[in-house]
């Protein structure tokens, strides 16, 4: 099996990939017709690598253009799974919209900028100033439910599986969860069933890549985001070679056809 890498650091286990400069790609055209799969290209090749060239890309193509911005995201889950997003506002930033937005949600909320990771970009509304500065430095307004939660579970997915889960637990601020905010990470056991929702969401968007943040409030989950390349540190704690993961599942689909698969919704009932 042939690969070439433009992100050598997230392909360390992968034996014998290629690495080749994403900037260089059109030097090495030869190498990459060659290979049997393109893994972590940057965001501006996946369009030239899928379309043109053909090729078979990790993350899948689904991962990288769904992922790319929160709009795109939300946007996907709202279709597929409504009842496991948290009510959200996506509007252009006019006067209108900010009396709308205004009228419609209850301090606090967040509002997010689009393309952000690790938890920047995101903010806590407590007052009407707030989110006025917010809505002039920003030409999209994403705004959302503050849902009453103090942790949320960060879920890794690698080709078709859940590969491990952990807790991320709010910081000193008691909002931001990302451990890069300050929040801390908790082994304690994640619900299965919310491990099986974001399987059955994963493998119907056909994202092979990704971490999910997904909260739970009154024991009903609700997506947060999911970030194509997420951070391997908790996994690592736990003893999940996230590489290793990523190598076997190459190889599968290296040597066999990927079956239809049929969507399963979260079991039990939504409480208020």
């Amino acid at each position: 099996m042939k690969c070439v890498t433009f992100n050598p650091l997230r392909t360390i286990g992968i034996p014998h990939a290629l690495y080749i400069k994403p900037e260089h790609m059109h030097r090495h055209m030869e190498a990459i017709m060659q290979a049997d799969w393109v893994l972590f290209p940057e965001y501006w090749q996946v369009n030239a690598l899928h379309y043109a060239l053909k090729k078979r890309i990790f993350p899948s193509v689904a991962s990288f253009h769904l992922g790319h911005d929160k709009i795109e995201m939300t946007r996907a889950l709202e279709a597929l799974c409504p009842e496991h997003v948290p009510y959200t506002e996506i509007l252009a930033s006019t006067p209108a919209n900010v009396e709308r937005v205004l009228e419609t949600f209850t301090f606090p909320f967040v509002a997010k900028t689009v393309r952000s990771s690790m938890g920047r970009g995101v903010y806590l509304i407590e007052n009407e100033s707030q989110f006025r500065h917010y809505a002039d430095t920003h030409e999209i307004l994403y705004v959302q439910e503050k849902l009453d939660i103090d942790r949320d579970v960060r879920i890794a997915v690698v080709g078709r599986k859940a590969i491990g889960a952990y807790w991320r637990i709010a910081g000193r601020d008691g909002f931001l969860n990302n451990v890069a905010q300050g929040g801390r990470i908790a082994f304690d056991p994640v619900p299965r069933a919310v491990i099986d929702l974001v399987e059955n969401v994963a493998r119907a968007l056909d994202i092979n890549h990704a971490g999910f943040d997904v909260a739970i409030e009154n024991g009903w989950p609700y997506f947060l985001e999911f970030n194509v390349l997420f951070g391997h540190d908790g996994f690592q704690k736990m003893g999940v070679s996230v590489e290793q993961h990523i190598l076997e599942y190459l190889t599968n689909e290296h040597h066999t056809t990927t079956p239809p698969f049929t969507p399963v919704s979260f079991g039990g009932k939504k409480t208020s």
